[in-house]
């Protein structure tokens, strides 16, 4: 039985119960076995499937805690990776591997659980999720810090930040997410791996111009007298010079005149002085094809 005044030990978790309800709420002053119970009194949150014990006193159960803790810092330790040249060629080695590092707090074991396994099943072969930690309560100082050393963003699950971590957070320019609906968590880890893949570049053809006559200005260069045959030509557009079906040339605008005056665009239908910038090879008959380059973001 367990009785008010016990001191209990549930995994790194100790403390003496101070009040116990049932499953309606009421209070109980003792409980048999198979009597579900809500206890408080602990000094933290144990972990879902934590074997509850009483201990003689508060001396052992404080030795066993204590042993238990330093049992879980030993392993922790021991599973991080070590810094040598060895893991510093294999990290260059994967350096197209994205990945995106979270801490999780959530309000309850069970939702911690359950977020960090969806998020770890979000990852794909491009982007790796890593949930470099998942426990419960307030958002703390400490998660800021544990955040901003390992490059990662917080997720928070029904949970708000304590203190001054949210201020914290703001000077070391670390990111802090807060949902109340797991699904919106998920769609915005999305977007965010996506983030961290290159942007996909794309071209978007814009005309065309044939060059008429060229004239060869000292200290200047090449301009070509051309006629825009199809859609435009812009003052920020690439180019590429094509020559009896062959392109020989690729670069951006240099100059671009109507008449003697500086022009952003000319229409098709009209004639323009065109100077290719870092090339004056240019000859009457060449075809040059305008184009433009815009980024979409890529999709997982």
């Amino acid at each position: 039985s367990l009785r008010i005044g016990d001191i209990i030990v549930a995994g790194r978790t100790v403390g003496k119960v101070r009040a116990m309800l049932d499953d309606r709420g009421e209070v109980l002053k003792e409980a048999g076995p198979s009597t579900p119970v809500e206890v408080l009194g602990l000094d933290g949150v144990p972990e879902a499937g934590d074997v509850v014990n009483v201990a003689e006193d508060d001396r052992a159960a404080k030795s066993v805690v204590e042993h238990r803790r330093q049992a879980w810092r030993k392993r922790e330790l021991g599973s991080r990776d070590k810094v040598s040249l060895e893991g510093l060629m294999e990290r260059f080695k994967e350096v197209d591997n994205k990945e995106l590092k979270i801490v999780l707090k959530a309000d309850v074991q069970g939702s911690a659980e359950a977020l960090k396994a969806a998020l770890i099943k979000l990852s794909t072969e491009k982007v790796k999720v890593n949930v470099i930690a998942a426990a419960v309560g307030g958002i703390t100082e400490s998660d800021v810090n544990l955040a901003k050393a390992g490059g990662a963003i917080i997720v928070g699950f029904h949970v708000r930040p304590a203190g001054k971590s949210s201020k914290l957070a703001e000077q070391e320019d670390v990111e802090i997410r807060l949902y109340d609906i797991i699904y919106d968590a998920l769609d915005e880890v999305k977007l965010a791996m996506a983030g961290l893949l290159a942007p996909i570049k794309r071209e978007v053809s814009m005309g065309k111009l044939e060059v008429r006559e060229t004239y060869s200005i000292p200290k200047v260069g090449t301009i070509a007298g051309c006629m825009v045959t199809e859609g435009k030509i812009t003052r920020k557009a690439h180019l590429r010079i094509i020559r009896d079906a062959v392109q020989v040339y690729e670069g951006k605008v240099g100059s671009l005149r109507r008449f003697k005056d500086d022009a952003s665009e000319v229409q098709n239908g009209y004639e323009c002085g065109v100077m290719v910038a870092g090339w004056n090879e240019l000859k009457v008959g060449d075809v040059i094809e305008c184009y433009d380059v815009v980024e979409e973001a890529a999709k997982l």
